[in-house]
């Protein structure tokens, strides 16, 4: 296994999600200070909007609005190009728990996943993916979901979508209509692996936060089909959340680290840095409905 070091690029935040490379400028939701962020070239922040319900997953729509999950409702914000929010979609009747991860299309179809239950309150349980299409139309994806986090598209058509509790990358087959179908395992992670955010490289490779833990384990993985690791960005102290390649050349890693615990992020505590490391892959554009 390859390992990368990485560096500091910005600070002072406290549980950042959803990172996403979008015109030139990546962007990120922070949970707990209820904000969505993009970041300059030299990590500062500014403050698009901020959501009450508190902010999770991120896409983008041809018309230059941003979508943004609110959690505590499972709705979809729009924020447009002059700011003002409005909501755009409710999937709370598909939703097992709070709002998650979101992929959007360019052609304008919505993934979006949820927790499946409230952390620190329920047992855990399966869920579904919810499947918004360009008209509004709201649908369940067949089959369940534990824990969906991040989602990426191959260049051939494939939804790729962290599974964090069955530790493993599932993939769904995207029709014409943009319907999922033919659910299976992409690449099942020993029990130690949690992914979280995803990132996908040109050469079939996807990066994920090994969230869960702060430990020796802690760090962004490259994992292949079939499940073998060929890379790491340790990330000790802090667990690893989100990613997304950005940059000119989309050379650029960039990692959510957030230190917290279980314990912590049910309480809404905690402190998150974005780092950046430079590992030999490129992105795919527009993987991550950049």
């Amino acid at each position: 296994m390859k390992l990368h070091t990485s560096t500091e690029f910005a600070a002072g935040h406290q549980f950042l999600e959803g990172l996403r490379w979008h015109d030139g400028t990546l962007w990120a939701s922070d949970f707990f200070s209820k904000k969505v962020l993009t970041f300059a070239a030299d990590g500062t922040a500014t403050t698009v909007t901020e959501v009450a319900g508190a902010p999770s997953g991120l896409g983008f729509l041809a018309d230059g609005s941003t979508l943004v999950v609110s959690q505590a409702d499972a709705t979809i914000q729009r924020i447009a190009a002059d700011g003002k929010v409005s909501t755009f979609a409710d999937f709370s009747s598909i939703a097992g728990g709070p709002g998650n991860d979101m992929l959007v299309t360019a052609d304008g179809h919505i993934y979006v996943g949820n927790f499946g239950f409230h952390l620190g309150a329920e047992d855990p349980k399966p869920t579904a993916l919810a499947h918004i299409d360009p008209e509004g139309n709201l649908s369940r994806v067949d089959g369940d979901v534990f824990f969906p986090n991040g989602m990426a598209i191959t260049p051939d058509g494939i939804l790729l979508v962290a599974e964090t509790f069955r530790h493993r990358i599932a993939a769904f087959d995207i029709g014409q209509d943009g319907s999922l179908s033919n659910q299976r395992v992409w690449a099942q992670l020993e029990e130690s692996f949690n992914p979280d955010g995803i990132a996908l490289d040109n050469d079939g490779g996807v990066w994920f936060g090994n969230a869960l833990t702060m430990g020796d384990d802690s760090g962004f993985y490259r994992v292949v089909q079939g499940g073998e690791i060929t890379d790491k960005v340790p990330v000790p102290g802090a667990q690893a959340i989100a990613c997304a390649f950005g940059g000119d050349d989309l050379g650029t890693l960039y990692m959510s680290c957030n230190s917290t615990t279980l314990e912590e992020f049910v309480q809404g505590r905690s402190s998150a840095v974005v780092a950046a490391a430079e590992v030999g892959r490129v992105g795919v554009p527009g993987a991550s409905g950049t």
